[in-house]
């Protein structure tokens, strides 16, 4: 039992040394950055908080039974401006690429992962046969 106890041990530690190098990569090291500048934004935020309270205010007014429909245009109208506002700020685009880097480099981490526990490479069929060479 105390061997059983030991090698879960050595798999936590293992865990723990991989979060640490994962923490000192690259790709983490620039979304910490990211964020950073994301959260430092007060432009971001403010449109961020507009577009939010847009949304409420559309919500609000498609919930009722009369509805005025010039305000929802007008709104949606402001809600376009407020969304192309925010994806032009370079703070908002630049945590979506690091966001994306992690994501990708999570996935190939979870895919070693599960080929060395079953010995299956992860498959890339994506059950959309115009962008495959051929079934296996």
């Amino acid at each position: 039992m105390a061997e059983v106890e030991n090698k879960n041990e050595n798999v936590f530690e293992l865990a723990a040394q991989l979060g640490r190098a994962l923490k000192a990569d690259a790709r983490l090291v620039a979304f910490d950055a990211a964020k950073a500048a994301y959260d430092a934004d007060p432009q971001l935020k403010s449109y961020l908080t507009e577009y939010e309270v847009q949304q409420k205010a559309m919500q609000s007014e498609m919930a009722k039974s009369e509805q005025d429909t010039h305000l929802l245009a007008m709104i949606r109208e402001r809600i376009d401006v407020l969304y192309r506002l925010i994806n032009e700020r370079p703070a908002f685009a630049d945590l979506n690429k690091a966001q994306q880097a992690v994501n990708d480099l999570m996935n190939r981490v979870n895919q070693t992962i599960m080929y060395e526990i079953t010995g299956e490479a992860p498959s890339s069929c994506t059950h959309d046969c115009s962008s495959c060479g051929g079934c296996h």
